[in-house]
């Protein structure tokens, strides 16, 4: 059984959402735009995953105990939308400026597969709630060091980069997105996760 710290490393670098099991291109690549709307995006990534799963572990245990454990997928979306919900309300309240920099793409988390992924990757490898809690805040830093990092690069790329036509846009972010799970390549055995 992994502990903790290694589950957590392992999921922020050679096991990232993003860049090892390709989860949440859709905002990843919307977002991305600048550094400042991926900070944000990202944090609202790390809190909803985290928190999310965090609830989900004990609802899982409930759901096995009554014997309908076969329900989490349907109980962990509502979880999932619920606090969502309640991050865009917040959000919307407190930081309006973000809010709408997010536009469409803040309620989408809800539908985003890294969060609804995190919390089935530990019901399948069968992670107890401390090494839930790990996996799921590593997880979700690693997703915002992807987002951080791809929106870092396009900025540059924008300001000093003469970009053939071809590749402008979306074309050299997927490339750029290549390059970046190339690099997660190297931290491969670092941290072992099942």
């Amino acid at each position: 059984m992994e502990n903790a710290l290694e589950i957590f490393i392992g999921s922020i670098l050679d096991h990232n959402i993003a860049l090892a099991y390709i989860l949440g291109m859709c905002p990843l690549i919307a977002i991305s735009t600048n550094v400042r709307n991926a900070k944000g995006m990202g944090l609202a990534v790390v809190f909803v995953v985290t928190l999310t799963g965090i609830i989900n572990y004990p609802i899982y245990l409930l759901l096995q105990r009554v014997g309908v454990e076969w329900l989490n997928l349907l109980v962990f979306i509502i979880t999932i939308a619920a606090t969502v919900q309640f991050l865009e309300m917040f959000i919307d309240k407190f930081f309006p400026r973000l809010y709408n920099s997010f536009g469409l793409f803040l309620p989408l988390i809800t539908v985003n597969c890294v969060v609804l992924g995190v919390s089935l990757f530990f019901v399948n490898r069968s992670y107890n709630f401390v090494q839930t809690a790990a996996f799921s805040f590593g997880s979700g830093i690693g997703w915002m060091l992807a987002i951080i990092l791809l929106a870092g690069v396009r900025e540059k790329m924008a300001k000093k980069s003469d970009i053939p036509r071809g590749l402008a846009g979306k074309g050299i972010t997927f490339i750029v997105l290549g390059i970046l799970a190339l690099a997660v390549i190297g931290f491969t055995g670092l941290a072992s996760i099942q």
